[in-house]
């Protein structure tokens, strides 16, 4: 799976998941998660990216806190438990995608 082809599967997890009221097409790259100018979402809606990226790619995160900075899409994710479902071949691609907070 190509980069681009990871960031849309992730947008449109995201837009099924948060219930966003964009599609996963309108959600443009590098825009931030959290906050005035981004997607807004919230506390409850990382939550529910955790669960959905969990279920969805056998990541989980370790840290209880992740630092604000973190929260953009293309930051590193945490290494999958043994015990999840096999990442992707390109986990690396779908780490950088992820946890910079931008997509």
């Amino acid at each position: 799976m190509s980069n681009p082809e990871l960031r849309l599967q992730i947008k449109r997890l995201m837009v099924e998941n948060l219930m966003l009221q964009i599609t996963a097409e309108e959600i443009s790259d590098g825009i931030p998660m959290f906050g005035p100018g981004g997607l807004g979402l919230d506390s409850v809606d990382a939550l529910q990216l955790v669960v959905a990226l969990d279920k969805n790619f056998g990541l989980r995160f370790l840290t209880r806190r992740l630092p604000k900075e973190s929260c953009r899409m293309s930051t590193p994710l945490p290494r999958p438990s043994n015990k999840r479902p096999k990442p992707p071949d390109d986990f690396g691609a779908l780490r950088s995608a992820i946890t910079d907070g931008h997509i």
